[in-house]
């Protein structure tokens, strides 16, 4: 038995693909790639695939991880391929790794975020009065929560989430590179980090959301 990691991108409309579907997805795909893949014993058998931090639906993954468990060892340039021909648009294999990092070093995401303007005088205002609400430290935002049975609405402290982040211009648009806390206790979602920041703004740009990769507490890369 063998446990790999699988690397893959989703980009484009494959974004609007939820997790349930993914999961779905991604378990056809490794069954028709013939993936030696390992089962669980017991009455319900199934695969073990595991995602160490699903990604927000209508956001993009530059370098998501699945883990694999294989019952025979396979060639990972084989398994890339038979994956990729497979996989519909939007979905591709990057790259296959021996799994050797634990899903519960993660503390950490990075995310970049694009914002299109109008023009670039739009996207220069705006940059400047969002590099002082993030220098602030002062971001809240609100979520739909549970308590009990019901839906709440929930404050979020967006800034206490935020460990770094970074402004660039690229007229008429504006990236905001950003690392957010992304544990399994406290999590945030950088949508929540779009609506603080445009909060009270009237019409909001479009912005697309990307996650680049994940870290571990001390700062180094998990992979």
């Amino acid at each position: 038995m063998q446990t790999i990691c699988i690397w893959f991108e989703k980009r484009g409309r494959a974004k609007y693909i939820s997790h349930l579907d993914l999961m779905r997805c991604l378990s056809r795909t490794v069954r028709r790639a013939g993936v030696p893949l390992w089962y669980t014993e017991g009455f319900h058998p199934h695969p073990y695939l595991n995602f160490p931090r699903p990604l927000p639906l209508g956001q993009e993954g530059l370098r998501e991880p699945l883990l694999l468990r294989l019952e025979q060892p396979m060639p990972f340039d084989a398994l890339c391929a038979g994956l990729n021909a497979a996989l519909p648009e939007g979905l591709h294999v990057l790259e296959a790794t021996a799994a050797w990092g634990e899903p519960g070093e993660i503390t950490a995401a990075g995310y970049a975020i694009t914002f299109d303007f109008a023009g670039a005088g739009e996207a220069a205002t705006w940059a400047a009065q969002a590099e002082t609400l993030l220098a602030a430290g002062n971001l809240k935002a609100t979520r739909m929560g549970k308590q009990g049975h019901r839906k709440v609405e929930k404050e979020v402290d967006v800034a206490a989430l935020l460990l770094d982040w970074r402004l660039e211009c690229a007229a008429p648009g504006v990236l905001l590179r950003c690392t957010a806390v992304c544990g399994t206790e406290q999590n945030l979602n950088p949508a929540l980090l779009c609506a603080a920041v445009f909060a009270g703004a009237g019409e909001p740009p479009r912005w697309n959301i990307a996650r680049t990769g994940f870290l571990r507490a001390d700062g180094s890369i998990w992979e």
